[in-house]
């Protein structure tokens, strides 16, 4: 897999909190307080868990807690007043430190379970884009539909060994509903007997899934029409034949 695949990611959880206090009763504008909690992580086991909580006035930030401090830090006068109030109530550090657990660990694991290990296995299709033949090269996609988590590697195969060339891919397109889709085309010169199978390879996978590519029978698509062609002139004939005869023999009947 790719290594980007193998990179911990960081995770952040968001949690924002208005109040909105008017100065006139109905009026549109007003004083905006807000507390804004995050919650970052990088390590599955949640053991690197960052509590930062912000309280904000109009867009300033007023006092902060960082649970890596372990205190409340203050940006404006009547915040460093709060802050250091606050940092001498040791029962208020110890209920703003525990939130690391209560809160942000708390969340973090339902969110891990329904989203980041979240595992969706991939629709594949195979699909001729053009036809060829011994002079002409063929065009095949391979298109992967409906995974997630986003990280998959598609390739191609020809007689079991993998081909660098004459292929085309996409990267993964988001489809706006958590899963995602690729697509990758493949430029080759049919041959008897040759095999071409398409690669997938994907975290809901416990190993890399092959498919393998059946070309449609040269000429069938013309054998048909043909088919068809013969099938509507033979009846044509009849009508054609039936027709005239039944006129030749109305003519001989009046005579």
């Amino acid at each position: 897999m790719r290594k980007r695949e193998e990179m911990t990611l960081l995770k952040l959880l968001n949690f924002l909190h208005v109040l909105m206090l008017s100065v006139f009763t109905g009026a549109a504008d007003g004083y905006y307080f807000y507390t804004w909690t995050q919650c970052i992580y990088s390590s599955p086991d949640l053991r690197d868990m960052e509590l930062i909580e912000s309280f904000c006035f109009n867009k300033y930030p007023v006092l902060r807690f960082n649970s890596t401090v372990g205190m409340f830090e203050g940006f404006s006068d009547f915040g460093v007043k709060t802050a250091e109030n606050w940092n001498n109530d040791t029962n208020l550090l110890q209920q703003t430190l525990a939130k690391v657990y209560t809160f942000c660990k708390a969340n973090a694991k339902v969110y891990e379970a329904a989203i980041y290990r979240k595992k969706e296995r991939p629709e594949v299709r195979l699909t001729s884009v053009m036809p060829g033949d011994s002079t002409h090269p063929a065009l095949v996609k391979c298109s992967v539909y409906d995974f997630y988590p986003p990280p998959i590697k598609v390739y191609w195969l020809k007689d079991g060994e993998e081909v660098t060339s004459d292929v085309t891919s996409t990267e993964e397109l988001p489809n706006g509903d958590w899963y995602h889709q690729i697509h990758s085309v493949l430029e080759y010169t049919p041959k008897s007997a040759e095999n071409i199978s398409c690669v997938v390879e994907h975290a809901s996978f416990t190993r890399p899934m092959i498919y393998d590519w059946t070309p449609p029978a040269p000429g069938f698509e013309w054998d048909i029409r043909l088919l068809f062609t013969v099938e509507s002139a033979a009846l044509l004939l009849g009508i054609i034949t039936a027709t005239v005869g039944y006129i030749y023999y109305k003519i001989k009947t009046w005579s």
